[in-house]
């Protein structure tokens, strides 16, 4: 009689580490041997042909003994194949190709489908059976399913995976780890947590415990980058299949709803094997306690110097110790650490932003007088920034290990170090927030500016258009939000002007003898009053000499206003969607002046419109026709179009310099070009610089030519 067993060697030893089971080689070598031997029904189990196929070399400076040794010594034939496309070929030609008796019985140990080949390539006998051992069901869905018996390999050989489950007192272990002086990176904590369960077994279960999203109870938590993560932490460790169970703040809450899960778990039948507790309270002893006479296996996963003796010198549990096997760097490994553009992808506000908010909100109060490390913490508890005096040490301290404050003098003296990337974006973030609110309420005399409104207006602030920087209103919200949180501004919730039953959040300054401004905002510009008599009469060529920006969108606002209006036969055209349309070319509040300017010289209105597509009134603005402000800006205009039409019956190329040549007087010719591309009356040639073709049936150009395109043409 021929029987056959194949050991998968690679395969296997593969499985029992991705399922986290130690096994010892030399039983497993001995008990595959010995259950093939009873499956075929041997008397004598020397007469199985036992194969051991695997990279043999892999395994030389990974593992401590040689697996090829043991395989050997135990009566298998070992076989090197480094290359498993051609497994079953080279298995079939050494052993199978010359063998004169048909199989009787052939044993694949493998959870692979590589060997599937030689179940049809042997010659068997008519009463052969073919069996495949294995962690998994592979044969489901081929045409092997009926025909082979598969057995489960763990089950054969008497293997146990044992179950973990982890609780993670995260407040604790958190607060810890920083008190120890290290950084608590928390992307790199959750890895090594993750990895150092599998180590134990299948971790069937993980749960972190924390006041989540309770501003200033956590030690700042970062991720490689040294960018806060804090706010992110719940989301970052459900990633990785870790529950963030909320607690409320402080000791006892954490210890009671841990104890209390525990203990729950615990009597449950499916309960893990392995429970790991993170986190050096004693308060956990009689719980560990419980949990040995119920035969469990207990971990303790502590902070060296922050773990309670009493733990540390139980007999019943395993201590491993966090700093150990997570190595996370220490506040003075990041001294130097510099923070560069490409390392953020988005940069919203963190517990380092309160930092340099409230350190620049002292130093404008206090003016030229110095500020300790202690009076910044008091400012960071009083804006509630942190939740107590050791939690703003410890952010004071990480915010000078990563150099955003700097210590001046051996009395604690600090300085806001103003060319850090921190420090410099955020100032500027929060200067242009407060001045675009400052400079709304002061020109349009309001007392609030509503919340949409302050979105769509920083989205025009071009000084913040950085990398990771005013990419979308979520940003523009978490900065708001966070200079509220910092009373820098104050958020109110108001009647809507529609609805009074409805509030709608707006945004103003508060009174200075509630909560200091960051610094008063220098306005930009001047009041509505001070605007009337500073552009009243000027025409719009000479504005030029004032504010050039302004003096260019005025000519946008005029032409795409008219042409609207013009094609659309309407009276009106709507603020905010001419807003839009010129937002490219709106750099802080240069609509806002140009829309300043055409009212104060009664070139325009705005009102409140009936918008026959909605039940509310929308603000318009409408051209007054007979200005003859806006008779230059339409007249010149439609020479400008003149010449372009000029040029299109000649064949001529519209360029910037074919044009210069044209146009007789002084021009602004690339912002003719522009406006003309923005009311797509001329598109770029694709491919070629500076040249554009004309839109000759494009409704303004057909208003100007005073002329119908299809008699023309013919």
């Amino acid at each position: 009689m021929a029987a056959y067993l194949v050991v998968d060697v690679d395969d296997l030893l593969r499985r029992f580490r991705s399922q986290n089971v130690n096994i010892d080689l030399q039983e497993l070598a001995v008990g595959l041997r010995g259950a093939a031997a009873l499956a075929a029904g041997l008397v004598n189990p020397s007469t199985l042909k036992a194969i051991a196929v695997a990279h043999w070399d892999d395994y030389h400076d990974t593992l401590r003994v040689d697996p090829q040794t043991i395989f050997r010594s135990v009566g298998y034939e070992v076989f090197d194949a480094p290359n498993r496309e051609d497994l079953a070929d080279i298995l079939i030609i050494h052993y199978f190709s010359y063998d004169p008796d048909p199989v009787d019985e052939l044993i694949l140990a493998t959870t692979s489908r590589d060997l599937l080949p030689l179940i049809r390539r042997i010659k068997t006998t008519r009463s052969a059976r073919i069996r495949m051992w294995g962690s998994e069901d592979v044969l489901q869905g081929t045409q092997f399913a009926d025909e082979i018996i598969f057995q489960p390999l763990e089950t054969l050989l008497g293997i146990q995976t044992k179950n973990v489950w982890v609780y993670i007192d995260f407040e604790n272990i958190s607060i810890s780890l920083n008190e120890q002086g290290f950084m608590v990176n928390l992307d790199h904590l959750i890895e090594r947590f993750v990895s150092q369960a599998q180590a134990h077994g299948n971790v069937v279960k993980m749960s972190a415990y924390a006041p989540w999203g309770q501003r200033g109870t956590l030690p700042p938590l970062v991720d490689y980058s040294g960018r806060e993560v804090a706010d992110d932490a719940p989301s970052r460790l459900m990633m990785a299949n870790i529950d963030p169970v909320f607690n409320l703040p402080g000791k006892n809450s954490a210890d009671i709803r841990i104890a209390r899960d525990v203990m729950t778990d615990a009597g449950h039948p499916e309960a893990g094997d392995v429970i790991i507790l993170a986190s050096g309270d004693r308060d956990f002893n009689d719980v560990i306690n419980a949990l040995v006479q119920r035969n469990k296996t207990v971990i303790v996963w502590g902070v060296r110097g922050s773990t309670s003796r009493q733990l540390e010198n139980h007999p019943s549990i395993q201590l491993e110790y966090i700093d150990a096997f997570t190595d996370l760097q220490t506040h003075e490994s990041l001294s130097t650490l510099e923070v560069d553009d490409e390392d953020i992808d988005s940069f919203i506000p963190s517990q380092w932003s309160s930092v340099v908010i409230q350190y620049y909100r002292l130093d404008a109060v206090r003016e030229d007088q110095d500020i300790t490390i202690r009076d910044l913490i008091r400012q960071l508890e009083d804006v509630g920034a942190v939740v107590s005096a050791d939690r703003g040490e410890d952010l004071v301290s990480q915010s000078i290990s990563l150099g955003i404050l700097k210590q001046v003098s051996a009395n604690g003296v600090i300085e806001l170090n103003r060319q850090h990337p921190i420090v410099e974006k955020t100032l500027l973030i929060t200067d242009r927030i407060a001045r675009r609110v400052a400079n709304t309420l002061q020109v349009r005399n309001w007392a609030y500016v509503n919340y949409g409104f302050l979105l769509k207006g920083l989205e025009m602030e071009r000084d913040i258009d950085r990398p990771g920087m005013n990419d979308s209103d979520q940003w523009r919200s978490h900065w708001i939000d966070c200079l509220v949180r910092e009373h820098v501004l104050q958020r109110e919730l108001v009647p809507h002007r529609h609805n009074p039953d409805d509030l709608v959040p707006v945004i103003r300054i508060p009174d200075e003898n509630d909560h200091p401004v960051l610094s008063a905002p220098e306005v930009s510009i001047n009041s509505a009053e001070e605007i009337a008599q500073e552009w009243q009469g000027i025409p719009p060529h000479k504005l030029y000499d004032h504010d050039k920006d302004a003096a260019q969108m005025v000519s946008r606002i005029v032409v795409s206003v008219e042409q609207f209006t013009s094609f659309r036969n309407f009276a009106w055209c709507p603020l905010g969607s001419l807003h839009r349309r010129l937002r490219d070319h709106d750099t802080g509040v240069v609509f806002q002046r140009a829309v300043e300017y055409l009212l104060v010289n009664d070139m325009a209105s705005v009102n409140e419109y009936k918008n026959p597509q909605s039940d509310y009134n929308t603000k318009g603005i409408e051209l007054v026709e007979n200005n003859a402000f806006v008779a230059v800006i339409l007249a010149e205009r439609d020479e400008f179009i003149r010449v372009l039409l000029e040029m299109y019956k000649n064949s001529e190329t519209i360029t910037n310099a074919n044009l210069d040549k044209k146009l007789e007087g002084e021009w602004d010719i690339p912002l003719w070009i522009s406006i003309m591309q923005t009311e797509n009356v001329l598109n770029p040639l694709p491919g070629r610089s500076d040249q554009y073709s004309l839109f000759r049936t494009h409704h303004t150009v057909k208003l100007v030519a005073n002329d119908d395109m299809d008699a023309d043409d013919s």
